[in-house]
């Protein structure tokens, strides 16, 4: 499996366990702690997986910026959460970052 198909699966994963945490209320609702518990897990296998190609910082680096951005987006989508110009700025700057981090894997193949 392409290793950038299981970086992202790792993103999917731990945005969905991320957004389980605001659910379990502190790990006292079950179903959406085991959701932390199913999310996390799944996106650290995948993540392991990617390393065997990706170079771990750069991974890391998608890995993290895409999930925060993602997870700012699901905290204004579902949530209701809002955001501000500094908020909006920093994400433009975690998605220059995360596109950045990308580009430069693709150009030294």
């Amino acid at each position: 499996m392409n290793s950038f198909v299981l970086l992202a699966a790792a993103i999917l994963a731990e945005v969905f366990g991320s957004s389980m945490l605001k659910m379990s209320n502190g790990f006292k609702k079950l179903f959406p702690s085991l959701g932390v518990v199913m999310g996390m897990g799944l996106a650290f296998y995948c993540l392991s997986l990617s390393l065997k190609v990706i170079p771990l910082g750069t991974a890391y680096a998608i890995w993290s910026g895409a999930g925060t951005a993602l997870t700012a987006l699901i905290g204004v989508v579902i949530y209701k959460e809002k955001l501000n110009l500094k908020n909006y700025l920093g994400l433009v700057l975690i998605i220059g970052g995360v596109v950045m981090m990308k580009l430069s894997v693709d150009g030294s193949h």
